[in-house]
């Protein structure tokens, strides 16, 4: 019947109308670094390096992606993704992405797809997977929160937001949204920008109260911090 992901989503408990695997992430150790799925040899930059899905779909969620190893049972995939992030200690849950031009179902589909994988990486391979709260507007947040509850450390992404002003309120509002209904203690931010400023500001909420906010370095934020010296070093050589 091809319901092999059963085996993962049996082991908690469903939440909401919509019976949303609810997942955990408590974790009091944070990541440090964040390197993108596609960079396996980035993998363990260091010690507390986190994997992330932020790139396009079809790199991690193709014909060959791990859900669908999950749903098919591909033992052969398994074992080539168990093998992939063999000594991986954390990632950013997939980032299965959610449109705002498509239909309900299939953004509530993608949103399960993350959960099912979150689910695998932990049981399988003792990942501590940290939720990533994406959403295609704020009337499908409320669903992105279900199962949530009992997580105390989430995720953000701020590319994409920070220079728009009208995407810059929405995500806002989205941290105020997800602050008020989740009894947080850390919010883990992928930003690439060369200073943290203004990633910061958008999290003013949060910070406001007493959630620490987390910034990793990753590799294009690491570009950035260095062209930010250089064009400093240029100004100061004038």
């Amino acid at each position: 019947m091809l319901l092999h992901y059963l085996d993962y989503t049996n082991k908690t408990h469903k939440a909401g109308k919509l019976e949303l695997s609810s997942v955990q992430c408590n974790t009091q150790v944070l990541p440090d670094y964040i390197a993108l799925y596609s960079q396996v040899s980035d993998y363990c930059h260091t010690s507390r390096t986190a994997v992330a899905y932020f790139q396009f779909d079809n790199v991690f969620d193709g014909q060959h992606g791990l859900y669908n190893a999950i749903y098919y049972n591909n033992r052969r995939d398994l074992r080539t993704f168990k093998m992939r992030f063999k000594n991986v200690k954390f990632v950013i849950a997939p980032d299965c992405s959610e449109c705002g031009d498509v239909d309900l179902l299939e953004n509530l589909y993608r949103l399960k797809r993350s959960r099912v994988i979150s689910l695998w990486l932990t049981i399988e391979l003792g990942i501590c997977v940290i939720p990533l709260i994406t959403f295609p507007n704020l009337n499908f947040l409320p669903f992105v929160l279900e199962g949530l509850v009992e997580c105390s450390v989430i995720a953000f992404s701020t590319k994409g937001y920070i220079n728009n002003a009208e995407e810059r309120e929405i995500l806002i509002k989205a941290i105020k949204l997800t602050v008020n209904t989740l009894r947080l203690k850390t919010i883990v931010v992928y930003d690439v920008c060369g200073t943290d400023e203004k990633a910061l500001a958008i999290f003013e909420y949060a910070i406001q109260k007493g959630i620490e906010v987390v910034i990793p370095d990753n590799i294009l934020k690491d570009r950035n911090k260095l062209g930010k010296k250089k064009q400093k070093g240029g100004v100061d050589a004038k």
